[in-house]
């Protein structure tokens, strides 16, 4: 059963070697990642991924390996199989980076469902409650939105930034009802493509029982894009104590 999830973003920056020069802001939030996967670690000898593309639906098996070279360096990453395919120089960079957060936390194995866009939220959920029986550490990539101040990459928008609030509260707060909020239209419109990762977790927790708790390790907006960091942990609900006699 799964009972720790991490969530993270993934932007290229993540990897050192993409990076130009070391940036304060940059090593926080590259810090604060890598601390939510090694918990997955701790918990799980194996991963699944759950990540968002336009090539999806589509399940990355252990054999699975990439390369960063379309982003300026030959980086090459895998999930850890022990019969390897070649390098797949078109590997989406939400499997980029779910091999390289892999590979920093020695964890033994992952493997990868990639979500179309406009997967409706009932099918997001459908997977959370297929994944949650397995005896694995959950990895959810996702970013924030794309619209929110003058150095984002597209027109600022007044949506973004309530969006990103609503992200942030339900990831520290452990609140599947918060992320079942997200619209799909408007989360295309903004640029949160990782919202049907997202819309998994409910699934996951509906389905595993039990209480979670959130623990937020990162929410900013440093370039433009709203990045969030976060690991939720399952605690096992006591049992009831007995009823007395007489």
């Amino acid at each position: 059963m799964i009972t720790r999830v991490a969530v993270v973003p993934y932007p290229p920056l993540l990897v050192p070697a993409l990076t130009v020069r070391a940036d304060a802001e940059t090593e926080r939030l590259r810090g604060a990642c890598l601390r939510a996967v090694s918990s997955l670690t701790d918990s799980a000898a194996e991963w699944v991924a759950v990540g968002v593309d336009q090539s999806g639906p589509l399940t990355l098996g252990p054999n699975t390996v990439g390369t960063f070279e379309g982003f300026g360096v030959d980086v090459r990453v895998t999930f850890g199989g022990t019969t390897p395919s070649p390098p797949d120089p078109l590997l989406p960079l939400p499997a980029l980076i779910a091999g390289w957060l892999r590979e920093q936390s020695d964890v033994r194995v992952v493997t990868m469902h990639l979500l179309a866009p406009d997967t409706p939220t009932d099918e997001c959920q459908q997977l959370g409650t297929v994944l949650a029986a397995e005896d694995v550490g959950l990895l959810v990539l996702a970013d924030g939105t794309n619209r929110s101040d003058e150095r984002s990459p597209y027109p600022p928008d007044v949506r973004a930034k309530p969006v990103d609030e609503r992200i942030r509260t339900a990831l520290a707060d452990a609140d599947p009802a918060g992320l079942l909020a997200l619209q799909p239209d408007a989360c295309a419109e903004l640029g949160v493509d990782g919202r049907a990762a997202l819309q998994v977790l409910p699934g996951v927790v509906a389905a595993s029982g039990g209480t979670w708790h959130g623990d937020l390790l990162y929410s900013a907006t440093p370039f433009g894009v709203t990045y969030h960091a976060a690991t939720w942990t399952r605690h096992p609900r006591p049992a009831p104590h007995p009823a007395p006699f007489g």
